[in-house]
C-alpha cells in the first residue's frame, strides 16, 4: 500500500510538474484573442461609408441575385453560350422599351397636303388626279423612286437585322461563287456607274470650230470613229477638221468644194474617207484623207435620181444608203460605186437608221408610217403607222440595238423598244417625249445609249438631252441664261461619250464635256 501510494504520488507530482506552464498558455491564447479582437476592429468599415456603397451599388447578395435574374440564372463566369443564342439576340433588337411622349402636338395628327403641281414634283405624280398628297405618301414615293433608280435598296440604308438575314441567305452561294472564279478566266469586275439622271454633269468649251468659223450655216458636225478629231461642214462650200481638246481646237485640215455648199458630210466606217452630198443634184464628193485627194462621183450606175443629199454609211462600211425621191431607198457599194438593190416606200423617206448590226433599215416616212427592211433580201419585216404622228419628220436607233425613236412635226418624239417593233402590227412606244413644241428635225442616241438628244431647227435653244431609260429630260441643258445652241441642224457624240456637240444657224459648233464619261 505504501508503494502504491508513493507512486500515486510521483504521478501527482510528474503531472503537476508537466501542467505547471499552463498559466503561460492562458496568457498566449488570451494575447491572441485580443489581437484578433483589435484586427476586427480595424477591418470593420464605417457604417456610412457601407451605406453609400450600398445605396449605390446594392448589396453584394442582392447584386449577384439581380444578375442572375438579368441572365436567365447564368453568372458572370458562366460561358455557356446557349442562354445567348441567335433567336435571343434578334428578339433583343426587335423589342424596343417604349417611352411616353414629353410633349403631344395636336397637329401632328393632322395629314398635311403637298402641291404635286410645282414643277420639282410633277414627275412624281402619276396621274393629273394626284394634284395634291399628303407629306407620308409623298416620302413613300420619293423612297420608291430613290430605290428605283439605285436599282434597289443601297447597303448603307438596310438595318442592322436585314443585313444579317442577308448575309444569311448568300452564304449558301459564296462556295458556287468562290467555284466560278476557279473554274473561269476573265474581267470580273463589273461597272455599276450608270448615268444618273436629273442633271448631268458637263462643261461648256470653246467651239469645236472655233479656230475657224464657218461663215455660213454649219449642216455638219461629226466626231471621228477613232481619233480625238471633229469634221464640220456648211453652206460656205467647205470641210473643215479640228483637233479635239476642249481648250484651244486647233483646225487640222480645211477643204473648199467649188459652188457645192454641204448638206451632209458623213466619216466612212473606218475614218479615212469623208463623203459629202449637196442640195441641186446627185453629185457627191469622196473625200480621201490619208491620200489628200478629193473624188468628185458625178454619175452613178443604176441611180435614176435628179439629185442625193439624204444617205448614211452601213456600220460594216461597205455600202451607202442613199435616200431618193418617191420612197426610193437606194444601196450603193462603195467599192464600185454603183447601186446594187432598191426598196421602196408609200409616201416621201424623212428618216433612216441602221439597226446595231446593219442586218437591218428602218426607214420613217412622211406620213409617219415606219418601215423594217432586211438588208441582205430587201424584204420588208414590218410596218406599223407611228403612234399618233401625223408627219414624221426624223428617226435614230440605239446601238445597243435596244431603242428606236421616231420624230415628229408636232415635236413629239416616240421611243420604242426595236423587239416590239419586229413583233407587233400596232406597237406602243415606251415614251413619247413632248420637250418640243416645234418639229423633231434632229435625233441622236450617244454610243452607251443613256442619253437621247433631240432638236428642232424651227426655233432657238430648241435642243435637249434625255436620260435613258428613265425618259426624262436633263434639267441643267441648254441652260436658258443666254444663247448658246441657235437653231441646231446636227447633233453628234464622240466615240466614248466624252463630248457632245451640234451644228447651228450661226456658223459654229458649240462643243459641251460631258464629265460623267472619262474617255473622248
Amino acid at each position: 500500500m505504501d508503494k502504491v501510494g508513493k507512486h500515486s504520488r510521483k504521478g501527482r507530482e510528474t503531472t503537476k510538474r508537466v501542467s505547471e506552464p499552463e498559466p503561460d498558455y492562458d496568457e498566449e491564447v488570451l494575447k491572441r484573442h485580443k489581437n484578433a479582437q483589435a484586427v476586427t476592429v480595424l477591418g470593420e468599415e464605417d457604417a456610412s461609408v457601407k451605406l453609400l456603397e450600398d445605396l449605390v451599388f446594392g448589396a453584394e447578395d442582392d447584386l449577384v441575385e439581380k444578375l442572375d435574374r438579368e441572365d436567365g440564372g447564368a453568372t458572370l463566369l458562366d460561358d455557356d453560350d446557349s442562354s445567348d443564342s441567335d433567336v435571343e439576340n434578334e428578339a433583343r433588337l426587335k423589342v424596343q422599351p417604349t417611352r411616353t411622349a414629353v410633349w403631344e402636338d395636336e397637329e401632328d395628327d393632322l395629314e398635311e397636303e403637298v402641291d404635286m403641281t410645282h414643277r420639282f414634283r410633277r414627275d412624281l405624280a402619276k396621274s393629273d388626279a394626284e394634284a395634291k398628297m399628303s407629306k407620308q405618301k409623298l416620302q413613300q414615293r420619293m423612297k420608291e423612286q430613290f430605290q428605283k433608280a439605285m436599282g434597289g435598296m443601297p447597303s448603307w440604308a438596310e438595318t442592322k437585322l436585314k443585313k444579317k438575314n442577308k448575309k444569311k441567305d448568300d452564304s449558301d452561294d459564296e462556295d458556287e461563287d468562290g467555284d466560278d472564279l476557279m473554274r473561269k478566266t476573265g474581267n470580273f469586275v463589273g461597272s455599276s456607274d450608270s448615268l444618273p439622271k436629273g442633271i448631268i454633269r458637263m462643261k461648256t468649251c470653246l467651239h469645236a470650230n472655233n479656230d475657224r468659223p464657218s461663215e455660213d450655216r454649219l449642216t455638219t458636225v461629226q466626231f471621228h470613229p477613232s481619233a480625238q478629231v471633229v469634221m464640220t461642214a456648211g453652206l460656205d462650200q467647205s470641210i473643215s477638221l479640228f483637233q479635239v481638246d476642249g481648250k484651244t481646237n486647233p483646225k487640222i485640215q480645211s477643204i473648199h468644194l467649188e459652188r457645192f455648199p454641204v448638206h451632209k458630210a458623213q466619216f466612212s466606217v473606218d475614218g479615212e474617207q469623208v463623203v459629202a452630198t449637196s442640195f441641186r443634184n446627185k453629185l457627191f464628193y469622196i473625200y480621201d484623207m490619208m491620200e489628200g485627194k478629193v473624188t468628185p462621183v458625178h454619175t452613178v450606175r443604176g441611180l435614176r435620181e435628179q439629185r442625193v443629199k439624204e444617205f448614211e454609211v452601213s456600220p460594216d462600211g461597205e455600202s451607202l444608203l442613199l435616200t431618193g425621191t418617191s420612197g426610193y431607198l437606194h444601196v450603193l457599194t462603195m467599192k464600185t460605186k454603183e447601186v446594187v438593190k432598191s426598196m421602196k416606200i408609200n409616201g416621201n423617206i424623212v428618216g433612216v437608221a441602221f439597226s446595231h448590226d446593219g442586218s437591218k433599215v428602218f426607214t420613217n416616212s412622211e406620213e409617219g408610217e415606219v418601215y423594217i427592211w432586211d438588208m441582205r433580201s430587201s424584204k420588208c419585216l414590218n410596218r406599223f403607222t407611228d403612234d399618233g404622228c401625223v408627219s414624221g419628220t426624223s428617226m435614230a436607233a440605239s446601238k445597243n440595238g435596244q431603242y428606236l425613236a421616231c420624230g415628229s412635226a408636232a415635236g413629239v418624239v416616240n421611243v420604242y423598244s426595236q423587239e416590239e417593233c419586229m413583233r407587233q402590227n400596232n406597237p406602243k412606244p415606251l415614251k413619247a417625249i413632248m420637250n418640243l413644241v416645234t418639229s423633231a428635225t434632229s435625233l441622236r442616241f450617244n454610243p452607251t445609249s443613256e442619253i437621247l438628244a433631240i432638236a428642232s431647227r424651227a426655233d432657238d435653244e430648241a435642243a435637249r438631252l434625255v436620260h435613258i431609260p428613265s425618259f426624262t429630260v436633263f434639267s441643267n441643258f441648254p441652260m436658258f441664261q443666254r444663247k448658246t445652241i441657235y437653231r441646231a441642224h446636227r447633233l453628234d457624240f464622240s466615240p466614248n461619250s466624252g463630248f457632245f456637240s451640234l451644228a447651228n444657224n450661226k456658223g459654229h459648233a458649240p462643243l459641251f464635256r460631258l464629265l460623267h464619261y472619262k474617255d473622248f
